[in-house]
């Protein structure tokens, strides 16, 4: 019996806090577009995307920079 006393507050803040944070996240836009994310894994793109590599120019002398 006496832990009822220390287990119903918490249980009771606990779901305030729940409570809470649902109406803060409805608040903020969490659940204003639900279908994108279902859609975008649907649909994703097979192809990876393109590496940008910058090719250097070449030396005008034709020497790499070990042999100077």
């Amino acid at each position: 019996m006496d832990s009822l006393f220390f287990l119903i507050p918490i249980a009771i803040l606990f779901i305030g806090s729940a409570v809470k944070l649902f109406f803060w996240a409805v608040n903020n836009g969490q659940y204003d577009d639900l279908e994108t994310e279902g859609r975008r894994i649907l649909f994703d793109d097979d192809v990876p995307p393109e590496s940008h590599q910058v090719d250097e120019p070449a030396d005008e002398a034709g020497e790499e920079e070990g042999e100077r």
